[in-house]
């Protein structure tokens, strides 16, 4: 098994979901082996260094052993080595509160909670 296309190879080595996705991912160059960008239908042999961009994050793997068939992910070990810096895998655990914006108790509209709450006070000073 020599000539294994880049699109299986990361299939099999659970790098992406579907082979669709990986060949998505050659065509829209964010798969590199050796600093140019790699087609779907390139080959790989073992040695080969494959940089794949998924996200922020930067992958870095090393080619054990060609597969063309997916395998467990017990196994993986034995056709890819990891070699992604711990830099790119802490990207993985941002911060949340980054992502959402939280606001401040009582800036800005009331909510459904404290609108009704405002209501039962308004009800209660019936004039």
């Amino acid at each position: 098994m020599d000539d294994v296309r880049i699109d299986k190879y990361l299939w099999a080595i659970r790098a992406f979901k579907t082979r669709t996705d990986a060949a998505e991912a050659c065509k829209g160059g964010k798969v590199k082996i050796g600093q140019v960008n790699a087609k779907p239908s390139r080959t790989v042999q073992a040695g080969d260094v494959i940089v794949v961009r998924k996200g922020v994050v930067t992958y870095t793997y090393k080619v054990v052993q060609p597969t063309e068939s997916r395998v467990g992910a017990k196994l993986v070990p034995n056709f890819a080595e990891d070699l992604t810096p711990q830099e790119e895998l802490d990207k993985l655990r941002a911060p949340v509160e980054s992502f959402f914006v939280t606001r401040d108790r009582g800036a800005g509209r009331p909510t459904k909670k404290d609108r009704r709450e405002l209501e039962q006070v308004w009800d209660a000073l019936d004039f």
